[in-house]
């Protein structure tokens, strides 16, 4: 990251911003893309550039947000296609697959929300409510919502912190970290309980089809 940013403030203003947008858009698409490091360095290079930090950090959010605006459309008007493919069927299988339209019947909005905030669960969750259905504005909003606050939260650390270039990258790298280790295991937890629903499903269905014999 640091040659990275060598680079970038070598760059006109213009292209600074558009390589930050960029990596803002391609995190709902590629999730290991730094995101996050690049909306706080975004404020951070426009407090040493003399631009308005929150123009840069608000450019991110909507950059981030029409990517994921996108993935969900796509994934909705493809639903049958994508739910069908054997890349899907080994990542949830079909067992599974009835738990997790009941985790949005019950957490919808809210539950979109909080997950928004959680590195490596975030760019999964729209997809995941395009897929079981989840309305556009039950989905979009909260989702919005979330990130515009998380972008907010990163441009003012940026800001605040300025020229230390150590200190953004130690205190987004711990907060990132962090919530990182809170969606792995609620992801663990979420694996099992889904685990736990399909082996009763098997079972279930495994005791219909003796019955039926008999």
């Amino acid at each position: 990251m640091d040659a990275f940013l060598d680079l970038v403030l070598r760059q006109d203003p213009l292209t600074v911003i558009l390589v930050l947008m960029l990596l803002s858009a391609l995190e709902n698409v590629f999730p290991p893309v730094p995101a996050d490091v690049a909306a706080a360095l975004g404020a951070f290079w426009a407090v040493r550039a003399g631009i308005s930090p929150a123009l840069v950090g608000m450019l991110c959010f909507l950059a981030n947000q029409a990517s994921a605006v996108g993935v969900y459309i796509w994934v909705r008007e493809r639903g049958d296609a994508v739910r069908q493919s054997r890349e899907f069927r080994l990542l949830l299988p079909p067992e599974i697959q009835p738990a997790v339209r009941r985790y949005f019947d019950r957490f919808g909005g809210l539950g979109i929300f909080l997950s928004r905030f959680l590195p490596g669960l975030r760019a999964g969750v729209l997809p995941f409510a395009a897929l079981n259905h989840v309305s556009p504005l039950r989905a979009l909003l909260p989702a919005g919502i979330a990130s515009l606050l998380w972008y907010g939260a990163l441009t003012a650390a940026g800001s605040a912190l300025g020229l230390a270039y150590d200190d953004v990258k130690t205190t987004v790298a711990r907060v990132t970290g962090a919530l990182g280790t809170v969606g792995i295991l609620i992801a663990a937890a979420g694996t099992a309980v889904l685990w736990r629903a399909a082996a009763k499903a098997r079972a279930k269905r495994l005791a219909q089809r003796a019955a039926d014999t008999h």
